[in-house]
């Protein structure tokens, strides 16, 4: 299977964090499973060191980068038709994350289901599979 995982989740895998649920693990570590990052996910990080919303991350985005390849996380590069499939991503007034949103619409384009510990997400299933 195919799997796109949010940034939380490739934070919490650099991490080694125990938050990854039973779930999402089992599918992560699955030699079967190819696991996808989008590119966006890394323009988000590099904002959230930038202005310091990660304290304690002590990786650089492009040690971060090197490191997602050497795990063997796939980067989707970030297309057209992403951006086109980001109007088909229902938007609801708590939830106007581009980025979470523009990770919805990789997802949806790329008919992957998505690796996530955001609850907002579940709200996608109709579109999506969400895998927590």
């Amino acid at each position: 299977m195919n799997v796109l995982i949010d940034t939380q989740i490739l934070i919490w895998i650099q991490e080694n964090n125990s938050a990854v649920s039973a779930t999402a693990r089992a599918v992560l570590t699955n030699p079967e499973n190819r696991i996808y990052i989008s590119k966006i996910s890394f323009f988000e990080l590099a904002i959230k060191l930038k202005i310091g919303k990660l304290p304690g991350f002590q990786i650089t985005i492009d040690e971060l980068i090197r490191q997602t390849v050497q795990d063997g996380i796939n980067v989707i590069e970030l297309s057209n038709r992403h951006i086109a499939a980001y109007n088909q991503i229902p938007l609801y007034a708590d939830h106007r994350d581009p980025f979470d949103r523009l990770l919805l619409a990789t997802a949806l384009v790329e008919k992957m289901p998505v690796i996530s510990a955001d609850e907002k997400f579940n709200r996608y299933q109709d579109q999506l599979e969400i895998i927590w």
